[in-house]
Formats: C-alpha cells, structure tokens, sequence
C-alpha cells in the first residue's frame, strides 16, 4: 500500500502536464504497466474517488479479492478491467484526487487512462461498433439524408429491431440512441443580414462564432437554433465556421490520438481564422468546449494556433453571465420557469468556470434552480453499449432519484446526451429542456 506522502505543493492549483505522446516511451508497454501499477497503488490507499465512476470500484475489487490485497497481487491483464470503465470526465482529477500536480506523487488518472487506452488501440484494434459509435460525423452525414433520416428514427425506436442492434452491433437495447433531424442545423442556418454592432464587454468581443458540434447540427438543431436566438436577442452577432469535422472527443475516449490529430487539423485553423479576425468562439456541447480549451491545449503544447482557439473559447453560459458582469445581459424575461431541476456536466464542471448556467437560469423571475452535481452516466458512448449500459444507469440512478423527488417543472443539462440519460432513468413519459432552450423560452423569443 502507497505509504503517507508529504504534502507539499498540494495546496496549490492543480497544473496540467502535456500529453507526450509524441514520445517513444508514451508508447511503451512496459513502461505504461510500471505507471499503471504506480498510480493504482496510490489509488488503492487512498479510495477518495471510489463513489465517481466504476472504474475505482473495479480497481479496489480487483486488490480486495487478490491474494495478497495489494496492487502486487493483481493480475496485469486484470488492469484492462479498470481501463475500461474510465471515460475521461475528468471529475477524479479536478474534484476529488490530492495527489495531482503539483504534488510530488504526479497523478494523472484520467491521461494515464487515456495512454492505456491508445497503446490497447496500437496493439489490438477496436471492434467495429467502437470505430462506428465514435465516428459521429460519418453517422451524421447518413443518418440525416431527408430519404434516410426516418427510417433511421423508426428503427430506433422499433423493440424488435433494438433487439437486433442488440446482438448484432452490441447496442443495448434499453439505451437511449438520438434521433436525426433531415433539416441539419448547418444547411439550414441563416444569419442576419443585418448583424447588430458589436459590443464588447470584459473579455469578450461581443460576436462568436459557433462550432455546431456533431450532435447539435445532425441530432437536435433546435439547441443550435436557440443559441443563436438568445445571443442575437442580447445584441450579440453569430457566425458559423466555414467548415467543421467533429472535436475529436468520441475518438480521444477511444485512444485514437491519430483521429484526434487529424479533426484537429481541419478544425483549428478554421477556428483561428475566426479568432484572426475578431470572434469569440462557442458551442452548445461542454465535451465539445472542453476539447478545445484543455485537451487539444495538452496533446499539441507547441502549436500557436491551438493556444488562440483554447483562449476564445467559452462555453455559452460562461459567456453570457461575463456579458451580464458587464451590464451587457438583457434581463427582459417574459416567462417564469418554474421549478428547474438542472444537471450540471462533468465536462462543464471540470473547466473551472462554476455553475454559470445555473447563475443565467436564475436571473429569470419565478424560477427555482435545484442544482445537481453528479455523473449523470452516460458519457459519450459508454451508456449505449451492451456490456456498459447496466453500469450507466446505476451511476446515473441518483440523478434521476433527485428529479423525480423534485417533481419540476422542467429538468435540464447543458450535456443533451446527460438530459436523455436522465429521461432514460425516470421512464414516466416525460423529456429534457436544454437550458438555451429553457432561455429562449423565459425571454419569449
């Protein structure tokens, strides 16, 4: 068992190291088991994170059932079991672990997660259903044909046919899968001819450029769509990239860094130019927001252009209440919203800018926001797949208890895929308000 350590440096921020991937040794499978044993050794003196994720449980289980109830006794191969079940939220680094940078123990659970992950990836290749669920813009760009869209839906909804996707492709067939919209978001966005000013405001300079994410052009533009309605509405003008593959999130969650390089090369130019000239930059999803600000940041250290995009990025709420700091949030609300049970994101919460939606929902009249801190789990795609789904909702139950109990009005997460997690676990009939949605409903736009 990891003895008592000293304490220096532990009281500081958390710091960040930059994924050295690029490096030989990042690659090494010696060397990745040496770490994995280093840090699951610290973990298992520690179990601070065992209520997070199943990873840790599986993990404490692992060294609780072993011969010598040490790390030393687990089988290496039994490591994969932890692996996993760790789909990078992040929240054992950022909320729970004392031991993270500066400290002098160095540790990263999540990235050494994410290292086990692309060496596996490099040494055996991922099944078919892992490449497709994770390949959302080619999904996207299929399922959302006006001739295919429907049918796509129907089947998704159809019992017998989930059964099919079931056994065939290892989809369960109780896990919510999104519908796709024929009208995507980016063939149908119109911007104004006639864009307000700009105004800047603190930090920001009063116009953005959207990034629709894959989710939010092919599944519910109607969150995009209202973005742009509540920006507009506060005199802020919206553009759209000229061209836009996914973040790379789904692919980073599968150890794919190559993918990830190559979204990035599509993406961050486009994104720089807008920066170029005078843009903040956003997107509706927080796994989308939080790809841009930190990942990227850490897996490309060196590239200027990366580091100006992670610079203008703000998740939306984060935007509007620095408007509001500044005097520059219109609080003309027309409706109340009632009773607001509101889910906040692992994705948002990790990127350190407190519950910002929950600030913006609260300023409008006759509203009650009950704010809810805890993995909803799903978490990318790990919620739909046969051997994780019964996981998922276990780990999101508690979240679901606590809207049930709160009979709201309305419940809610920045995270769409979070909010049908949440839909998945009450089972009474009832759906999710995205919180621009539940916005645009309070100004009357």
């Amino acid at each position: 068992m990891a003895t008592q350590a000293t304490r220096e440096g532990s009281l500081d921020a958390p710091t960040r190291h930059p994924i050295d991937w690029k490096n030989p040794e990042f690659w090494s499978h010696d060397k990745l088991f040496a770490e994995l044993e280093r840090v699951f050794d610290i973990c298992h003196g520690c179990r601070r994170c065992v209520s997070l994720c199943h990873a840790f449980p599986s993990l404490f289980d692992l060294v609780d059932e072993s011969e010598t109830m040490e790390v030393d006794g687990v089988a290496k191969e039994d490591y994969w079991k932890v692996v996993e079940h760790c789909y990078l939220c992040d929240l054992c680094y950022m909320t729970k672990c004392p031991y993270v940078p500066p400290h002098e123990w160095n540790v990263d659970f999540p990235h050494l997660m994410l290292r086990a992950k692309a060496v596996r990836r490099r040494e055996q290749a991922p099944s078919f259903r892992d490449r497709l669920l994770s390949s959302t813009d080619a999904l996207g760009k299929v399922n959302a044909l006006p001739v295919i869209a429907p049918t796509v839906n129907a089947v998704n909804r159809n019992k017998t046919m989930r059964k099919a996707l079931h056994k065939v492709l290892g989809v369960h067939e109780e896990a919510t899968l999104p519908p796709y919209s024929s009208k995507t978001f980016r063939r149908a966005f119109d911007g104004s001819s006639n864009p307000p000013e700009a105004t800047p405001a603190g930090p920001t300079k009063g116009r953005v450029a959207l990034f629709s994410t894959c989710y939010c052009n092919y599944n519910e533009p109607g969150i995009n769509e209202d973005l742009v309605a509540v920006f507009q509405h506060n005199g802020i003008p919206v553009t759209l990239t000229r061209q836009e593959k996914c973040c790379g999130m789904p692919k980073l969650e599968l150890g794919d860094l190559d993918a990830v390089a190559k979204a990035k090369e599509v993406n961050v130019p486009e994104l720089a130019r807008l920066v170029d000239e005078g843009w903040d930059l956003t997107a509706p999803v927080p796994s989308c927001v939080l790809m841009f600000k930190q990942e990227l940041p850490l897996l490309f250290p060196d590239d200027e252009q990366v580091k100006k995009v992670a610079e203008a990025f703000y998740d939306p709420f984060e935007y509007l209440m620095l408007r509001h700091k500044n005097d520059f949030l219109k609080t003309d609300f027309k409706t109340g919203l009632g009773k607001v049970s509101y889910h906040a994101p692992c994705h948002q919460r990790v990127q350190n800018i407190g519950p910002k939606t929950r600030d913006t929902l609260a300023l409008v009249p006759d509203t009650e926001v009950e704010l809810i801190e805890r993995c909803s789990g799903h978490d990318g795609t790990y919620a739909v797949k046969v051997e994780f789904h019964p996981m998922s909702m276990k780990i999101g139950k508690p979240v679901a208890k606590r809207v049930k109990d709160a009979a709201p009005a309305h419940y809610s997460s920045d995270c769409p895929m979070a909010g049908h997690q949440i839909e998945n676990g009450l089972r009474d009939g009832s759906q999710p308000t995205h919180p621009l949605s539940l916005l645009r409903k309070a100004y009357g736009l």
